[in-house]
């Protein structure tokens, strides 16, 4: 999967002749979006990627594996969607809210999916564990990049560097926040806001 999609997407995706290992993920996506992860099988994976259980196995070495590939492939999709989104040159709030929007539009185009995460990633053990946390050391380093960049575009703001510190509370506490509004269905576009702000005041007194 390679952008936020549907159910009907992602199966449309893994019927396509694209490279085996990217139809098994979509595969697996759009189980997922269907009946969940926990009753996902890797033969619900192939036949929605109308390949074989010996390809599976080929390119991965248990369901969770593929799973894994999943999380990964998302994230990698929304952080380019966020990437495409800021602009350095544009002030810093601007810059903020079209970051925002673009996290919060990837999450509700697809919950089911970034309900999964939550739910399964932290039972596949210590694996499950790394995979989080690297991932969210990579939101927090692409924020640093994120700030760098500004800097550079607009020497006259003269703002400070942003730390790993501060970029890995920012990033942590908004994907908390969607996790706690997942788990009780909230609408995400309820977010956009208090998210927005939150982040501009930290900041704001981390930079200025």
């Amino acid at each position: 999967m390679v952008q936020a999609m549907s159910a009907s997407d992602a199966e449309a995706l893994a019927a396509e002749p694209a490279g085996h290992r990217e139809r098994l993920i979509a595969a697996m996506a759009a189980s997922i979006e269907e009946k969940g992860y926990r009753d996902t099988t890797v033969a619900d994976v192939v036949r929605i990627a109308r390949t074989s259980r010996r390809n599976f196995y080929e390119h991965f070495a248990d369901r969770d594996a593929c799973f894994l590939a999943l999380f990964d492939a998302t994230n990698e999709a929304m952080m380019r969607e966020i990437a495409d989104a800021v602009q350095f040159d544009r002030p810093l709030d601007e810059q903020v809210d079209r970051a925002v929007d673009a996290y919060i539009h990837n999450v509700e185009a697809t919950p089911a999916l970034y309900r999964s995460f939550v739910r399964e990633l932290p039972g596949l053990g210590q694996t499950g564990a790394d995979r989080g946390l690297a991932t969210l050391e990579r939101f927090a380093e692409m924020l640093v990049g994120f700030v760098e960049s500004g800097r550079q575009a607009q020497p006259e703001l003269d703002i400070r560097p942003l730390t790993m510190d501060t970029a890995i509370i920012i990033v942590g506490g908004l994907r908390e926040l969607l996790v706690i509004a997942l788990q009780r269905g909230r609408d995400m576009r309820e977010l956009r806001e208090s998210a927005g702000e939150t982040i501009k005041a930290i900041l704001g007194g981390a930079l200025l």
